[in-house]
């Protein structure tokens, strides 16, 4: 049972109490007296606001739900619109203006590249991410099928090797291009008063066709043990090394090629975490802590063999005019804050009642980042002293001038320059897209980032029109009017507003880290849309979508859609329904056994084991990495089904019963597994899975934090009466 201390008219949890007094704090020069008078001021003053803010919610969707009630059938986009304008859920868009946010680094203002998204709870996929701003191209392209073919097993292949580093060499013919001739060519690299050079077997030496390419160097003039290129502001580290297997058996002596790869991480306190209560947030602050201070560590056993990872050092190096240069080793991190809805057990207000966690995370995250910004701090994430901090789940820019003016609320308690915390734009619900440059203007002066999210804005959509009639297969959603609109209508606010040059203009996530090769082709749509930056699954995935933005100009491709005509709101608008309901039983079964087998293989790990974003199977055991998004479409769109009699109550609970067999069996290689298909009355797990769907339609905004929060809470009981 958690322990409480009351502090300023709060209880707070005794071990967030000793995190923060004897943690979080000392070295900041913020004293424990003053940080607990702010964190009661900014409850009183905002906890109320939050709550009406819901209210308003709650309120439009009821007069939406009504309206479709009222007016069955195929939906007027004149008289939708004019609708949503009468309520508020429209509001008139600002006049002219461009985004005023200043003291941004430069991974987001002048370099386009991938980004990260990592659960900041668990500590060593946080020290991957912040590392994984340079990755190896040799190890991303011999250890993932990005080649064409499968991974080798067993031992050392010497034939995949050849093909990998003529793979690589063909990218530094791309990024880098010589005079006449290929790099796979060269015999060596050398440095000279006019600057890099290369020598081929035959005697003969050329430049680079641009010279502006070449930065920098380590080692030696005449023999480097390193050099480094530049491409659309990534770099380019080419390791040399003729002593090593590799690097004997390379014409130019090269051992491996590094690639700037994350340009920036979200140490995620939200969706990819399973945090329900006091012990789950202190340990979400205790490794953004380590991340902030620079001692983070986390103890990795590979074969009997245990080792230590820490954060990453810069790259030091000599620029060609001979002077001493320095890269950054680590990614830049922003921190994801939780949204609106979730309430805390780790601070009660006076009438024992949970405080809006929104709250909570905006001060402590902040506090906490004081290590690399305040007075006293490192700056080591942010050369030029912001906080990023992206903002999920806001709708409309309301909620977006209440998160501003908490931001003005948290500087001024610690003691920051206004504008010291940047902003993030999430665009993931229907109600920021359709007013997303009043959102934007809401927030003008600190924004630094919006995004597409495909997952979380179709939960969304489902939910807003649940009672509009049945929605299109989840596979058909991706090819529907509205979400055409929607990504192309965030790039143009974004370009519109002067995020060019000053903000990232961001693009969703792939999802599966085991097919790279598709990735490779797919993906470099990102950036020629216009996306200064797109989420990756992995550390290996960045690596590789950042060959797409040495192959893509992202600044010219903006300027060239610049010009193009804005996205329609009315297609923005088009419901994805299809009320003709064109499926066959078949195709009914289908789409009800894949969402029902996505929902359960995450669930369960959820629930059981606290994993809030792991590598689930899909029905055809594909590995896809699922956090609460992809839980919200699957979820919603069974409710949106059941709702409309497209499946029955008794079709579905067979279906879940059925799927749960198909999860164990994917699932029976963990030793921490609890199987849920062998008892579903005794299941949590099961129970959760069965309470989102049926309770769907009543879910806020079809959101599936509380159902999951109640569940785990019970589970963590559960275990600690063992």
């Amino acid at each position: 049972m958690t322990a409480y201390r009351t502090l300023n008219g709060f209880k707070v949890a005794t071990e967030l109490a000793d995190f923060i007094e004897g943690g979080a704090l000392p070295g900041t020069g913020l004293e424990p007296g003053r940080f607990w008078a702010a964190l009661a001021d900014i409850i009183g003053r905002f906890g109320p606001e939050n709550r009406r803010l819901l209210d308003r919610r709650d309120a439009l969707q009821q007069q939406i739900d009504t309206w479709h009630v009222a007016h069955p059938g195929a939906i007027d986009p004149i008289t939708y619109r004019a609708f949503l304008t009468e309520i508020g859920y429209i509001v008139p868009e600002p006049a002219p203006f461009s985004i005023e946010t200043t003291g941004v680094d430069p991974e987001i203002t002048d370099v386009a590249g991938p980004q990260l998204v990592v659960p900041v709870m668990n500590a060593r996929y946080a020290l991957n991410a912040a590392n994984a701003r340079w990755g190896s191209l040799y190890d991303a392209l011999y250890g993932t099928d990005a080649l064409g073919t499968p991974v080798p097993k067993g031992g050392f292949d010497a034939e995949r090797a050849k093909a990998v580093v003529a793979r690589a060499k063909a990218v530094l013919d791309g990024a880098a291009p010589l005079e006449s001739r290929s790099h796979a060519d060269v015999a060596a690299y050398f440095i000279t008063e006019d600057g890099l050079k290369v020598r081929f077997a035959d005697g003969n030496e050329e430049e680079f066709a641009d010279p502006e390419a070449f930065v920098g160097y380590r080692g030696e003039p005449e023999e480097p043990a390193g050099i480094l290129l530049k491409r659309n502001g990534l770099h380019i580290d080419i390791h040399f090394d003729r002593r090593s297997p590799i690097g004997a058996g390379d014409p130019a002596g090269i051992v491996d090629i590094l690639v700037e790869s994350a340009l920036t991480t979200i140490m995620d306190c939200e969706d990819s975490v399973a945090a329900v209560d006091a012990e789950d947030k202190v340990a979400v602050y205790r490794n953004w802590l380590g991340l902030m201070r620079g001692d983070l560590e986390a103890s990795v056993d590979k074969g009997g063999v245990t080792t230590t990872r820490r954060l990453a050092a810069d790259h030091n190096f000599i620029r060609p005019d001979d002077s001493d240069g320095a890269l950054k080793g680590l990614s830049l991190m922003l921190v994801r804050t939780v949204g609106s809805l979730l309430t805390t057990d780790a601070v009660l207000d006076a009438d024992g009642n949970e405080t809006a966690e929104c709250l909570l995370d905006a001060l402590v995250t902040s506090a906490i980042a004081l290590h690399d910004i305040g007075p006293n701090g490192r700056r080591v994430n942010s050369r030029s002293g912001a906080v990023y901090i992206v903002k999920p789940k806001m709708h409309g820019p309301e909620e977006v001038a209440f998160a501003d003016r908490l931001f003005s609320a948290v500087e001024a308690a610690l003691g920051l320059k206004p504008l010291t915390l940047k902003m993030g734009i999430m665009d993931e619900e229907r109600r920021t897209s359709v007013n997303l440059r009043a959102s934007i203007a809401a927030a003008k002066s600190r924004v630094f980032f919006i995004n597409t999210g495909f997952l979380d804005r179709t939960g969304d959509e489902i939910h807003t029109s649940m009672l509009a009639g049945p929605m299109v297969r989840k596979g058909d959603m991706k090819s529907a009017a509205w979400i055409t609109a929607y990504e192309a209508g965030n790039v143009d606010a974004g370009l519109a507003l002067g995020f060019s040059g000053h903000a990232q203009i961001g693009k969703g996530m792939w999802a599966a880290p085991d097919r790279m090769a598709a990735m490779l082709t797919e993906k470099i749509g990102h950036p020629r849309a216009g996306a200064s930056t797109a989420w990756v699954p992995s550390p290996t995935a960045a690596t590789l979508h950042a060959l797409h933005y040495l192959e893509v100009d992202v600044a010219a491709r903006q300027a060239e859609l610049s010009s193009r005509q804005r996205a329609s709101l009315d297609a923005l608008l088009t419901l994805p329904i299809a009320p003709d309901r064109p499926w066959s039983a078949q195709e009914i079964a289908e789409e009800l056994d894949n969402n029902a087998q996505g929902l359960l293989g995450y669930v369960v790990r959820w629930i059981d084991q606290g994993v809030g974003c792991s590598k689930v199977p899909d029905i055809h055991d594909v590995g896809l990495m699922e956090d609460r998004a992809t839980l919200r479409i699957s979820s919603q769109h069974i409710a949106n089904w059941l709702k409309h009699g497209v499946v029955s109550r008794e079709h579905v609970m067979e279906t879940l019963k059925r799927m749960a067999a198909v999860v164990d069996r994917q699932n029976e290689g963990d030793p921490a597994y609890r199987p849920i298909g062998t008892d579903f009355e005794g299941s949590l797990a099961f129970q959760a899975a069965v309470a989102l769907v049926l309770t769907g339609d009543r879910q806020p905004n079809g959101y599936t934090e509380p159902v999951l929060t109640a569940f785990r809470r019970k589970r963590k009981v559960e275990i600690a009466m063992r």
